[in-house]
């Protein structure tokens, strides 16, 4: 229940005040401790004091997202939304500029166009200084009117997003505003005048000695003049001297250039022999095809070997079959012969 807005507010834009506030941060504001003790059952009248006890302005800060008691006091006065001529003395209050600050505020979330430049512009004028609380919690210098030319172009002022209002060129060209006239206007004539007043009229000097000379003596003039002439055809011939001597030492560093590109192609022609030279050793010479070469040769005579080993081995077996074979034919005459005998 303490959290509802009131049963006789007006919608803003459409849709219920304290939705301007986004719904993570007026939950944070919901739990905070400030809401609970300070904001609870609080009236327009009681707002004032509350207004007053200010010493700075800002949005959420911390790690968890803390509100402070400036954007506390917004949603409360979005909750009971006290009357305009109540926000008007807070915007026109010159003593406490923290309660200056919050009607400006809430002027900007809920007011027309037409309400916003006319009750904030005004305070442009107001320099005075701010404490403005960082979302890190660091606190930093600011001025009222920093404040009020954020709150008129700004989208997002102390982390709530202001609603859009029309531009004021348009309101001057529909003839619903009058043109903007700035106080600095004012003090930039009041410097012109000042400055005019200021200047004083140039003190004619009288003519120097080298003037009195050159009207007395016009011959003279023209004597210098001729030689003033003659100087300058001087250099300019020098000049015209000058292409031709740098055309004869661009013609020699073209020379040593082609000197040395000649050289230059020479070495790398020798080099590329050399690479060759190189390429053609390592390809007739590898030690490591030379070894395989090596062993495969020597496997090869070993097979060979082997191969005659198995042969002779073979003949042998075939020699000693053949010998036993005469030596029984010869046994089977014997034995045939002395039957017979």
């Amino acid at each position: 229940m303490a959290n509802r807005t009131v049963k006789d507010a007006k919608s803003v834009r459409g849709t219920n005040p304290q939705y301007i506030v986004e719904k993570i941060i007026r939950s944070r504001i919901y739990d905070s401790k400030y809401w609970k003790e300070e904001c609870f059952a609080l009236t327009a009248e009681l707002l004032v004091d509350k207004a007053m006890e200010l010493r700075f302005v800002g949005g959420v800060f911390g790690g968890n997202i803390k509100p402070t008691p400036f954007l506390c006091l917004i949603l409360k006065m979005l909750q009971i939304q006290p009357e305009k001529d109540i926000i008007v003395e807070f915007i026109k209050n010159e003593e406490f500029k923290y309660v200056r600050a919050l009607g400006a505020m809430y002027m900007r979330l809920v007011g027309t166009s037409l309400d916003c430049y006319k009750y904030l512009e005004p305070l442009l004028n107001d320099g005075r200084k701010l404490r403005s609380q960082t979302r890190e919690g660091a606190y930093v210098l600011l001025h009222m009117d920093e404040f009020i030319d954020s709150l008129l172009r700004d989208e997002r002022v102390c982390d709530v997003i202001l609603p859009r209002i029309q531009k004021r060129y348009v309101l001057e060209e529909n003839n619903e505003i009058e043109p903007k006239i700035s106080a600095l206007d004012d003090d930039l004539d009041d410097n012109m005048e000042s400055s005019e007043d200021e200047e004083e009229p140039m003190d004619i000097q009288p003519p120097s000695k080298d003037e009195k000379n050159r009207r007395a003596s016009p011959d003279k003039e023209k004597v210098r003049d001729r030689e003033r002439r003659h100087r300058s055809r001087e250099r300019e011939r020098d000049r015209d001297r000058r292409p031709d001597i740098k055309r004869h030492r661009s013609r020699s560093r073209e020379r040593d250039r082609d000197r040395g590109r000649d050289g230059r192609d020479h070495d790398r022609e020798r080099d590329r022999r050399h690479r060759s030279k190189e390429r053609d050793h390592n390809r007739v010479y590898r030690p490591e095809k030379e070894e395989r070469r090596h062993k495969e040769k020597d496997r090869g005579h070993e097979r060979d070997r082997d191969r005659g080993r198995d042969r002779e081995r073979g003949r042998d077996h075939d020699r000693g079959r053949d010998r036993d074979r005469d030596r029984d034919r010869n046994r089977e005459r014997d034995r045939v012969r002395y039957r017979e005998i």
